[in-house]
């Protein structure tokens, strides 16, 4: 087992943490590498304001036996929506809108039955109504969000710029509004466009400008930089060669370019980062908005953001159970017997792949990040990851 070391700001033990369990971690790592569960690993852990461990282990590519290194750079997938929850909320408190504004007021296209009760609110918390992503559910909806605008896309003989909203939205509402949690990726995209149409800015240049550079999250970017990409993780071949090319001639294929993909922010799923710069993130969250001198949101802001939203909502997504479902504004407040944080942790997962936890009461941040080497979801690189990392604190 070789696990190789990053850069941290002091040993474990300063900040009241066992230094023991890193070995524990390890050895899990090992274990679900062994088992064919995950090609590798890589987290970076923070407690009370310092990094305490940055390590890797494990393959640095689904195709090529190269080492994991502790600055890879991975998609982070649907962890973006964490920071498209902070970019709404820092219009908020410019007073461009409240929480309970109807979408409609911004997106005409919402402005209808059964559309217009919608608010911002549902779309940051997953109770909007709308058809939820695909395998939430074994009776899926006739057709996709993103499937409806292909598709509406690809017949579109008028004039103008097709209505991507409009199509996104064309097949209506699964549950009545506010009735049941059901992820929703499409709803995050659609809180970019409003991102996009309150600000004037493109909804991935405000993020970036206002969240990622403050924060010096230089290995962040929904494109990343050639730098980046010399670092970066390859799912496929096709994805390898891609980075190969880009590293090569400084030239990122677009197949979107020029079509209706294009104008579609990936608000709900498209930036890419390491761990530490996740922690970067977190430890913002946690310092209440700001940090080494950025401020990113009010305290207030994230007070909003961090409180249990939700009331006697349920959730059945990928077959729960759940009759009171616990989530904050843009962040999973996910509690049980399956983990061990305190209560009021926040967190988010993406693609299962990935996991950024932030937990205020033992000013412990973690992300790690633990590629499927089969690509179906499995708990124990999240749920037991998480407990060993917690069973860290003295």
């Amino acid at each position: 087992m070789k696990v190789l070391q990053g850069k941290v700001d002091c040993r474990p033990e300063e900040t009241g943490y066992d230094s023991s369990r890193l070995d524990a971690l390890h050895a899990h790592f090992q274990k679900l590498i062994d088992k064919e569960i995950i090609f590798g690993a890589q987290y970076t852990i923070s407690h009370k304001g310092k990094i305490i461990a940055n390590a890797s282990i494990g393959r640095g590519s689904a195709v090529d036996d190269v080492p994991m290194q502790p600055d890879t750079v991975f998609p982070i997938a649907s962890i973006t929506k964490t920071f498209t929850a902070v970019a709404i909320m820092r219009l908020l408190e410019e007073g461009r809108f409240r929480l309970d504004t109807c979408v409609g007021d911004i997106l005409p296209q919402f402005a209808k039955a059964p559309f217009k009760e919608i608010t911002l609110w549902h779309l940051l918390t997953h109770t909007s109504g709308l058809y939820p992503d695909g395998g939430c559910f074994p009776d899926e909806a006739p057709k996709s969000s993103w499937a409806l605008i292909d598709e509406g896309y690809n017949n579109y003989k008028g004039e103008g710029e097709f209505d991507w909203v409009a199509a996104g939205i064309s097949g209506g509402l699964r549950r009545p509004v506010g009735s049941e949690w059901m992820y929703n990726s499409f709803g995050f995209a659609l809180l970019g466009e409003v991102i996009t149409k309150v600000s004037g800015v493109f909804a991935h240049d405000y993020i970036m400008e206002n969240i990622v550079k403050p924060l010096g999250m230089h290995d962040t970017g929904f494109v990343p930089t050639v730098e980046m990409a010399k670092r970066f993780y390859p799912f496929d071949e096709r994805m390898k060669e891609a980075i190969n090319n880009y590293v090569m001639t400084g030239q990122l294929p677009n197949e979107g370019a020029g079509t209706v993909w294009e104008r579609i922010p990936e608000t709900g799923g498209g930036l890419n980062a390491t761990t530490a710069d996740l922690i970067r993130f977190g430890n913002m969250m946690l310092n209440g908005g700001s940090l080494d001198g950025a401020r990113i949101l009010g305290r207030k802001m994230v007070e909003v953001m961090t409180t249990q939203q939700l009331k006697n909502v349920p959730d059945y997504c990928w077959g729960s159970n759940e009759p009171d479902r616990k989530y904050g504004v843009g962040f999973d407040m996910r509690e049980g017997y399956a983990h061990t944080y305190s209560k009021g942790t926040y967190m988010h997962e993406g693609s299962g792949a990935c996991s950024m936890d932030i937990d205020p009461k033992e000013q412990l941040v973690a992300a790690w990040f633990v590629p499927w080497d089969k690509g179906e979801w499995c708990p124990d690189p999240l749920y037991n990851v998480q407990n060993i990392i917690w069973s860290g604190l003295m």
